[in-house]
């Protein structure tokens, strides 16, 4: 048996779901100084809301909470149920050290203690 519900329930519900993904989600998106609350990330990309988001492309920076996850480069994608969607083109995970361009030993020491 199918319920039909009214367009102002069915809008009522949409807007009390994107309110309860703009709560929930720590991640949020940096551009050019602006940031912008992520509703929901997938592995090819990511959506927020579509009152929110202009007309982002290109290189941004993907953050949870305080913890900078991702340098990505984006395309926009559709907008749908309230949601703009963008696809990743590139997301480089940010790393805390620099990358090594040599093997390093596993019984290396890690620190040299000078004589005295």
């Amino acid at each position: 048996m199918e319920a039909m519900l009214s367009k102002e329930i069915l809008a009522g519900l949409d807007a009390a779901r994107s309110e309860s993904l703009h709560r929930a989600s720590r991640l949020r998106l940096e551009v050019d100084g602006r940031i912008y609350p992520v509703l929901r990330m997938w592995k090819s990309g990511f959506a927020i809301a579509a009152e929110d988001a202009p007309s982002l492309r290109g290189l941004v920076d993907l953050y949870e909470g305080s913890h900078h996850l991702f340098q990505c480069l984006i395309v926009a994608g559709e907008e749908e149920a309230g949601e703009m969607r963008f696809e990743f083109k590139r997301a480089t995970a940010v790393a805390t050290a620099a990358a090594l361009d040599f093997e390093r030993a596993v019984d290396a020491p890690v620190a040299l203690i000078a004589a005295r």
